[in-house]
């Protein structure tokens, strides 16, 4: 059996994946994409932030170097609220609603649509009903 020294496999993954406010983001991806995988950052703001911080938004994550990285991050910690910040501030906003038993509150605690839409049909997901096809309610009738 032929041994390889381990220093000589080559490694061709061996950048790890760029991390942005506790986030991994893809490094396969272009940059103002994989920012959208950051909660709270969509693509206007992914685009808003790159022209702030004068990088080319065609360039693949994995590509940044330490320093655009870094103006990256500063510019999202100080401007954006995002991931743990944003989702405590919603959870908040939904119990405080929810404790002042208004009507967006209480339909919150039944886990019915809260912002106005029809329930009679097209509330399936917010009631988490599984959809049940409906026949005509006539059985069919053996011929011979």
């Amino acid at each position: 059996m032929l041994s390889v020294p381990r220093q000589s496999i080559n490694r061709d993954k061996s950048k790890s994946m760029p991390r942005i406010v506790g986030v991994n983001i893809p490094d396969n991806k272009k940059i103002k994409i994989a920012l959208t995988y950051i909660y709270g950052i969509g693509l206007t703001s992914a685009e808003s932030i790159l022209t702030q911080s004068k990088i080319n938004a065609d360039i693949k994550a994995g590509d940044l170097n330490p320093e655009e990285l870094n103006r990256i991050k500063e510019l999202i910690e100080k401007n954006y609220k995002a991931e743990g910040d944003l989702r405590r501030e919603i959870m908040l906003n939904v119990k405080r609603l929810k404790d002042i038993k208004c009507y967006r509150g209480t339909r919150h605690i039944k886990g019915l649509p809260v912002r106005g839409q029809r329930t009679k049909t097209n509330s399936r997901t917010r009631r988490g009903n599984v959809r049940k096809t409906a026949g005509s309610g006539k059985r069919a009738v053996d011929k011979k």
